[in-house]
């Protein structure tokens, strides 16, 4: 095909640090602390100790003391996150993110299962940095994406367009569908509609459907653990402390001395 989106990903600029530091280091940095100041570490701990007391009830100041501290690790992320959001609704307005329940039926059959599975590998094969799409549970979310009350135009466009990959297989190929042709063949009935401008006029809706298809798998993809780590992504990821941008940075930046108090 034309493009490996998993060949050559973005530049992506620097992700938002953690602004947490240790008492040590920010001790070193700007000298004794202030014995009034809390540090941020400090405010979670009291944040953490005001919801574990008014769930302790009744609990020994020994358990509560736990409580908070096993509340605290929670919350700054350094332990998995609880099982549930008591304070979410868990309705589709108010969803529980932390326990999230899809409150609809899928509605793909087994056979376009097969076929979206197929069709996503083409998109985003296996490397050596990461896994296939299929293999990252893609297709299920292709699935719950067209399933979704709203998304019936989807619906319809990713069947009419695995149809047709089947129809084309059978027509070109004398194959049975599309998982059963080999990966040359699928290159060359996906390379005619895998960019719309290029795509002959009778196949364009064929290459709409295509382009839809890309979206939804690379969203599902890069959204994954593993799809981060294939792009290099290092956001969302607790940090012991933080010792500022790099000296290089700031010089391009022309940030130095009182700019950064």
């Amino acid at each position: 095909m034309s493009e490996d989106p998993k060949g050559s990903p973005p530049e992506s600029g620097a992700a938002p640090a953690n602004e947490s530091a240790s008492a040590a280091s920010r001790s070193a940095a700007t000298g004794p602390a202030d014995p009034g100041a809390i540090s941020r570490r400090g405010a979670l701990k009291v944040i953490a100790a005001g919801a574990a007391l008014g769930a302790a009830g009744s609990c020994a100041p020994e358990e509560a003391a736990q409580s908070a501290e096993s509340a605290h690790e929670t919350l700054s992320g350094f332990d998995p996150l609880p099982p549930s959001n008591p304070m979410a609704a868990g309705t589709p307005t108010d969803p529980d993110m932390l326990a999230p329940v899809v409150p609809w039926e899928m509605v793909l059959t087994d056979e376009e299962m097969r076929l979206v599975a197929a069709l996503a590998d083409v998109i985003i094969p296996a490397d050596d940095r990461s896994p296939a799409a299929s293999a990252l549970g893609v297709p299920d979310y292709v699935n719950e994406f067209v399933s979704a009350p709203g998304h019936e135009d989807n619906l319809i466009a990713l069947r009419g367009g695995l149809a047709w990959l089947n129809r084309a297989a059978r027509e070109r190929f004398d194959a049975e569908d599309f998982p059963a042709l080999t990966l040359a063949q699928k290159h060359e009935i996906c390379d005619e509609i895998c960019f719309e401008p290029d795509a002959p006029a009778d196949l364009k809706p064929q290459a709409r459907f295509f382009d839809q298809f890309r979206d939804m798998v690379s969203t599902g993809f890069w959204t994954t653990e593993e799809g981060m780590r294939d792009l290099g992504y290092v956001g969302n990821v607790p940090l012991p402390s933080f010792d500022g941008p790099p000296p290089e940075v700031l010089a391009q930046l022309g940030l130095e001395g009182d700019d950064l108090v």
